[in-house]
């Protein structure tokens, strides 16, 4: 799916903002910093739009947050492909070595909680070096 066709499928107003965030997380397929949004953004990037919708998008599903420690945050696009932007739970990596985020979808991340618990987020973040940057493959 395109940007505009994923906004429109969650019903929120399409703007230029949300169509360059989009567009920048389907070019990467990997999650980008802020900062990395932005340079793809170029003039249409705003601090405070940025934030905005970045919490829309979230809030409605078709992004999710990867906060890897108190300072760094990655944003990622949920599975759009299908018309299902559903956030799937699953974990991420954070390569030490060179700073990237992977969604690893395949890792299953569903775990028991006691009775009367009832879930809202689950993250699981794994923290090491990358199959790209491991040398003793």
């Amino acid at each position: 799916m395109n940007a505009i066709e994923i906004l429109k499928q969650h019903k929120i107003k399409k703007s230029i903002p949300r169509v360059a965030i989009i567009q920048a997380l389907q070019k990467r397929k990997h999650p980008l910093s802020e900062t990395e949004i932005k340079e793809m953004m170029g003039n249409l990037y705003d601090r405070i739009t940025f934030y905005r919708n970045v919490q829309t998008m979230i809030k409605v599903g078709i992004l999710h947050r990867i906060v890897i420690d108190n300072i760094h945050t990655r944003y990622a696009l949920n599975n759009c492909e299908k018309g299902d932007c559903q956030h799937t739970p699953h974990a991420h990596f954070y390569c030490r070595k060179c700073n990237e985020v992977t969604c690893l979808n395949e890792v299953d991340i569903e775990t028991e909680i006691p009775k009367g618990y009832v879930p809202e987020e689950l993250e699981v973040l794994i923290q090491g070096i990358c199959n790209h940057c491991n040398t003793n493959k």
